[in-house]
């Protein structure tokens, strides 16, 4: 447990801290569970938007911290090379 003033301090940003992180991976895991949907459907115009939409978001999560940027662009580049076989 926090004695100081200041270790007090810092367990309550870290709390918000959290929160804020958790929502960010949450809503970035649903745009990718969208993508992954779409991809599920057979439909290459609906995974493509969806993919559009995640892209940004994925990204922004990296930049954030909330996942490393080689993960998020690796994640990015699978789902864009699954879309692009639904054409084949």
């Amino acid at each position: 447990m926090a004695n100081t003033a200041s270790a007090k301090k810092m367990t309550r940003k870290i709390e918000k801290r959290t929160a804020v992180n958790r929502s960010r991976r949450s809503r970035m895991r649903t745009f990718v569970r969208k993508v992954e949907e779409a991809i599920a459907t057979g439909n290459q115009q609906d995974a493509l938007a969806a993919l559009r939409a995640a892209e940004p978001e994925m990204m922004r999560a990296a930049q954030h911290g909330i996942v490393h940027k080689n993960n998020a662009s690796r994640k990015v580049s699978r789902l864009a090379a699954r879309v692009k076989a639904l054409a084949a």
